[in-house]
């Protein structure tokens, strides 16, 4: 098992899993993170640290395609291993937002750390 970063973090980006987490396995995007599933100790620290409630254990029915994004970006993106301030300013707006992948997923990478 290992924990995915579902769409609910898109634009959302709020970080605080990074601070958390014990083996630095989080990279970032423009507008979300993604956990590398080789990495991930599978600890569950994370997840009830996000606001955005995106993170979740690939053994929930439907979360095929968010383990395939999850390992196919981290392998892309930056690793950032602290809280960053990049939080969007429409983060708490877009909270809650259903099927954001369509309409706002960047494939671009973030800053890192």
């Amino acid at each position: 098992m290992t924990y995915v970063v579902t769409d609910a973090c898109i634009r959302c980006k709020y970080m605080d899993c990074v601070e958390v987490c014990p083996v630095d396995c989080f990279y970032e995007g423009e507008n979300m993170l993604v956990i590398n599933p080789s990495e991930c100790i599978d600890c569950g620290v994370c997840e009830p640290e996000c606001p955005a409630e995106a993170i979740l254990p690939d053994t929930e029915s439907g979360l095929e395609q968010w383990l395939e994004l999850n390992t196919t970006f981290s392998a892309q993106w930056p690793n950032v291993t602290r809280k960053l301030d990049q939080t969007p300013p429409d983060a708490d707006a877009m909270k809650g937002v259903e099927n954001k992948y369509d309409q706002f997923f960047s494939p671009e990478p973030g800053a890192g750390d």
